[in-house]
């Protein structure tokens, strides 16, 4: 409609008709600004859960973030302590004591080396403060049995070594996995497994060797059937004059660790403090697996090796020989990295933890793992750092 027929003669109809239209336009109006109204409020809802979804996420990360502060605080406390430990000038004196050993693999009784390796062996021997050798002479069988089969030429060696080098002592290195983790391997909670074990000692002992050195892995701290083993084992060495010696997990750096990380990771690891004591006054020999530490530099690597040594040293009796071990072999996976795990890294932390713990300890040295993966860096570093 027009506003001239607002004015003209038809003036009534016209206003009623005008009247009815602008009528129904205030309802489409209104109808339309209701509509934008909801739409608009639509909108509103919409940012608010988009602000509100937000917020969420912000507060997530602010969560996230303080939850790995926790995480980590602990172990960059923990790191800082080691590199700490590693500070500081060892004893004089905290050398060899001509108490060390090594690990030998098991070509030395399957009939591959032969008497010139014998002889370059004992050669090199008379350059170090080496006593004992760790000869691979297993694996043990699940059931504890070991076959005369596993080493044919141990008299031959063990003849060979006594002759060229007179006062070194050849132990049968025997090992096996334990059943602690997966569903096979050997269960120490079987006493007729334990006594086989034993069984196989004294045929290992009748070969001639001079000791039986255990390494039975992975052993659980408190395990109450392995220290009943190593009872009955050392009454048995003890009747043939010999050696019994074992291969030891480390020492739980913060009380419980081995709980902790059991529970985190599915497998132990440490040993506590006090089954460490336990294992060390069953036998005449520990050495310390001290390698595999997971430690990233050098400095943290030396530090760890100082604590485990003033935590072995702590619990370990006098008469018992307490040897740390030494890294002679390189490879780069989870737990070692070869440009920290090194041997002076490793002497270095053994001379700082003896000197803060027991310098004058008599029954001490360290053990080299393994022959057959050492490179000449590592035998120049063991003599020129330790054995002086």
């Amino acid at each position: 409609m027009t506003t001239d027929g607002v004015g003209g003669g038809g003036a009534g109809m016209e206003w009623a008709e005008a009247g009815k239209g602008e009528g129904a336009g205030m309802d489409e109006r209104t109808e339309a600004d209701e509509r934008a109204a909801v739409g608009e409020g639509e909108g509103a809802g919409e940012r608010v859960g988009r602000h509100v979804r937000k917020a969420g996420w912000r507060r997530a990360r602010r969560i996230g973030l303080l939850a790995l502060l926790v995480l980590l605080l602990p172990v960059l406390a923990a790191e800082t302590a080691l590199r700490v430990n590693y500070f500081g000038d060892p004893e004089p004196g905290t050398y060899t004591r001509q108490k060390d050993a090594i690990w030998l693999g098991h070509a030395w009784v399957d009939g591959r080396k032969t008497d010139a390796d014998v002889t370059a062996l004992t050669a090199r021997l008379k350059t170090t403060g080496i006593r004992d050798l760790y000869v691979h002479a297993g694996p043990l069988e699940h059931n504890g049995t070991l076959p005369e089969s596993a080493y044919p030429k141990a008299g031959w060696l063990i003849k060979a070594v006594h002759r060229a080098a007179p006062g070194i002592r050849v132990q049968a290195w025997l090992g096996d996995v334990l059943a602690t983790e997966t569903p096979t391997g050997m269960h120490l909670d079987r006493p007729a497994t334990r006594a086989a074990v034993v069984t196989s000692t004294r045929r290992i002992l009748a070969a001639g060797f001079d000791g039986a050195h255990f390494d039975l892995e992975p052993l659980h701290s408190g395990d109450r059937d392995y220290l009943t083993l190593l009872d009955s084992l050392h009454s048995v060495t003890r009747a043939h004059d010999a050696q019994l010696s074992v291969a030891a997990h480390q020492i739980d750096p913060l009380p419980g660790f081995h709980s902790f990380w059991g529970t985190v990771a599915g497998h132990p690891k440490w040993w506590s403090q006090k089954f460490f004591g336990q294992v060390a006054r069953r036998v005449d020999q520990i050495a310390v697996m001290s390698y595999d530490t997971m430690q990233p530099l050098q400095s943290l690597y030396g530090g760890y090796v100082a604590q485990q040594t003033s935590l072995a040293l702590e619990v370990t009796p006098p008469s018992t020989d307490l040897l740390m071990g030494l890294p002679f072999y390189h490879e780069n996976r989870f737990g070692h990295w070869n440009h920290a795990e090194t041997v002076p890294a490793a002497v270095r932390g053994v001379r700082l933890g003896l000197s803060r713990t027991d310098a004058d300890r008599a029954n001490f040295g360290v053990a080299l793992y393994v022959d057959f993966a050492a490179e000449e860096k590592d035998w120049t570093a063991y003599r020129e750092d330790w054995v002086r």
